[in-house]
């Protein structure tokens, strides 16, 4: 057997382990083609699937706890954190407040599904105040169908992911540089794009002290809250003389804001 399959075959459940977990508390490194390689080695009766099975599960379960206590601890706090460490900023908290406002809990069954979801659904969770029980219902239940999903594509495609393996021991060490490297690549990538959202984004943003400033010379600017339910169930303080604004609705509605004033975005 060769070296570079026999650590996979070791060490398998440790490393499937590892690799949940540190996907779940948010470390660019998806865990998906581990669970598969897993699967693929189950098939060939090299490690089993029920206990890989659980590895995932209890390490995806695990991390989701520890989001979900800090999101109870802390609020919607714990939230502009994961934004400000995220490397898709941009989209990091609304995309998952959108599809938890339609589905509650049970959407944590599809979550790790969804980029971004599977990281930002279990804080919010908890600052929403869900049900410790239930959460951990609908988030072991999402890990199965998510682990299992992966594990099951490798047992199924077994043959096609060995021959790759075999390719990959061909090659030797390099083949793990090669995937540093790209592994590397990816974050850079990710951080380049994040950086240049926070550039422009600070050059657009308006702090609280310039606001009321405005307000104060009677300038009368137009202050458009645009949190989604969710945020504003976990932080219901508002900006005096906000208004309500879906950012759904704005193709309907931007027609009719006034081009005269300020207009500032309240957003979570």
């Amino acid at each position: 057997m060769t070296t570079l399959v026999s650590l996979v075959v070791s060490y398998g459940l440790v490393l499937v382990f590892a690799n949940v977990l540190a996907e779940q508390l948010g470390l660019p490194i998806p865990a998906l083609p581990t669970l598969v390689v897993a699967g693929a080695l189950a098939a060939d009766g090299m490690l089993s699937a029920p206990l890989t099975l659980l590895a995932a599960v209890a390490a995806s379960v695990l991390a989701d706890f520890v989001w979900f206590e800090l999101g109870r601890r802390q609020g919607h706090r714990i939230l502009k954190t994961l934004c400000r460490i995220s490397l898709s900023p941009d989209t990091c908290v609304r995309q998952t407040e959108r599809h938890f406002e339609r589905w509650g809990l049970p959407s944590l069954l599809v979550a790790k599904f969804i980029p971004g979801f599977s990281t930002v659904a279990p804080p919010l969770a908890g600052a929403l105040r869900a049900s410790p029980a239930a959460f951990l219902l609908f988030d072991a239940g999402g890990a199965v169908l998510w682990a299992g999903s992966g594990i099951a594509a490798g047992m199924l495609f077994h043959r096609a992911i060995d021959r790759a393996l075999e390719r990959l021991t061909s090659v030797g060490s390099g083949a793990l540089v090669l995937l540093a490297a790209a592994l590397v690549a990816f974050m850079a990538l990710k951080w380049w794009r994040r950086r240049r959202f926070f550039e422009a984004l600070r050059a657009a943003r308006i702090s609280v002290e310039e606001l009321r400033r405005l307000m104060d010379e009677g300038k009368k600017p137009v202050v458009l809250d645009v949190r989604s339910g969710p945020a504003l169930l976990a932080d219901p303080r508002r900006v005096p003389g906000a208004e309500m604004f879906d950012v759904s609705e704005v193709d309907q509605r931007v027609k009719a804001l006034p081009r005269d004033r300020e207009i500032i975005l309240y957003c979570t």
